[in-house]
């Protein structure tokens, strides 16, 4: 009898985990800190509390050596990589602006849609995920569950959460400094839910205010994603939803004033603080156990030249204003045809005139060879090169490939630049105090991540692991393929 029982239980069990539906978790929740050092998680360590940080890193599972397998480092390519487990050469998200069919535009530009909440010809609310070539955790989620699972992206930044969030998301919400709330655009929607509008009006700045460099834009961040979970009652239906967290004012916060100081303290408490009440609010509302929340960063950033040569160490920028004038001044002197070849420049990438250079009768292939000869002359780099030979590069094999990671033959451009090790990406004059990133170095490329919550176990691992295998990790333990460009691979220490 008790032998029979025992049969029945296990039966019972196998349909519940496989036949009536496979075991997953209530809710997913991504949360990406824009701009976070993977060193920020312990040089501010002792100043934690203990249930926002300091409890994922007890909790949870952490993988101490994360890093980002392409170059530029930047917030639009950083969100989509983590959200899709792909590169540019496969997302065509090159940066976080490039150009489209000769147009400059930013990762998320869509003219065939308008602002939801804001004024319908704000070019703020001209934005969908139309950009990103991949499909995202969001999207296979959805397809997985037949489109009953529900998909949110929210953020201070437009593409922080539009890219996370995927095509076929319910709803991605950013703010709009000018209507002094959050919006979102007609990809979505017609007309903003109730609660959102509730939320807005009590939760409203005065236009013109900057409250991406303002420690309240994270509170208001961790705000509005708790008011989604509760009125969009994600995680309390039958299929898992999830979330998507971008906080965007440590980036912008970092950007003023730079990684040490007390404008970045500051923000990493208020960071920490806010965190904690949302974690809480995840076991109040979701359930302790019943969510599977990641943290990463989507790049980091790199200590301010005049801050590291005061301590006799090695620092410095990137001029990125003369590079332009210097390969126009080069290349109209061996073409002895005076022209601005140049089209521009964006995140060490040059562009090309191609039709210019057409038009006066030069081959390309050679204008490009010109160009990287007066590239490697200047001192501020070191190293240059044509995006389409880079295998012939005298270049690192491990900085190759994330040069051609990095690259989309449609929209990166013609031309990459590699800056000195110690060197940051934005002009330092003698009196800049901020930081900036882009770079293939480890203060801009090694990111935080840790897995929290269900079926995570408690531990941590310097296994080298990658930005892109963030997708991979989560789609496996929700037992749902991976995204459809997606080049990393599961974690399986995370949970076994």
């Amino acid at each position: 009898m008790k032998k029979y029982l025992v049969s029945v239980l296990f039966i019972l069990t196998s349909i519940f985990a496989f036949g009536g539906g496979i075991e997953r978790p209530k809710l997913v929740v991504g949360i990406v800190v824009d701009q976070m050092r993977w060193d920020y998680l312990y040089y501010y360590y002792d100043e934690y509390g203990e249930g926002g940080l300091k409890r994922l890193l007890s909790e949870g599972f952490s993988c101490e050596n994360t890093m980002i397998n392409y170059v530029p480092t930047v917030t639009a390519i950083g969100h989509s990589s983590i959200y899709t487990g792909s590169v540019p050469y496969f997302t065509g998200i090159a940066g976080n602006s490039f150009v489209l069919d000769g147009r400059v535009v930013t990762s998320v530009t869509d003219t065939t849609v308008h602002a939801v909440g804001g004024d319908i010809n704000s070019k703020d609310g001209k934005c969908s995920p139309r950009n990103l070539l991949a499909n995202t955790i969001g999207d296979q989620l959805k397809l997985a569950t037949d489109f009953k699972s529900k998909v949110i992206g929210v953020a201070l930044k437009d593409r922080a959460a539009i890219l996370p969030a995927g095509h076929a998301a319910d709803a991605a919400y950013w703010w709009d400094g000018k209507e002094g709330h959050y919006i979102t655009s007609s990809y979505y929607m017609d007309k903003l839910p109730r609660w959102v509008e509730t939320f807005n009006r009590t939760n409203h700045t005065e236009s013109g205010f900057d409250i991406k460099t303002s420690n309240k834009g994270v509170t208001f961040t961790f705000k509005m994603a708790e008011e989604a979970i509760r009125k969009e009652h994600l995680g309390k239906g039958d299929y898992t939803d999830m979330l998507a967290v971008s906080v965007s004012s440590t980036d912008a916060i970092g950007h003023t004033y730079s990684t040490r100081g007390k404008e970045n303290y500051e923000v990493y408490m208020q960071l920490d603080k806010d965190l904690a009440h949302f974690l809480r609010v995840l076991d109040q509302e979701v359930g302790r156990g019943n969510y599977l929340l990641f943290l990463s960063a989507d790049h980091g950033a790199v200590h301010n030249g005049n801050y590291m040569n005061s301590h006799r160490l090695p620092g410095g920028g990137y001029d990125g204003n003369s590079v332009g004038a210097a390969v126009d001044k080069h290349l109209s002197k061996v073409f002895q045809s005076e022209g601005k070849y140049v089209k521009g420049t964006s995140d060490c990438r040059v562009y090309l005139d191609h039709e210019l250079i057409a038009s006066t009768g030069l081959d390309l292939k050679e204008a490009k060879q010109e160009a990287v000869k007066a590239l490697m002359s200047d001192p501020q780099f070191a190293f240059a090169a044509d995006y389409e030979d880079v295998n012939n590069a005298c270049v690192p094999q491990f900085l190759r490939e994330r040069i051609i990671n990095g690259y989309n033959r449609q929209r990166s451009g013609d031309l990459i630049v590699i800056l000195q090790g110690s060197h940051m990406h934005g002009t330092v004059s003698p009196t800049y105090k901020g930081t900036s990133h882009g770079t293939w170095n480890p203060d801009d490329s090694h990111i935080p991540l840790i897995f929290m919550g269900w079926k995570v176990k408690s531990g941590s691992t310097s296994t080298p692991t990658y930005m892109t295998d963030i997708a991979p990790t989560v789609c496996a333990m929700l037992h749902i393929q991976m995204p459809d460009c997606c080049i990393g691979n599961a974690i399986q220490e995370v949970w076994r």
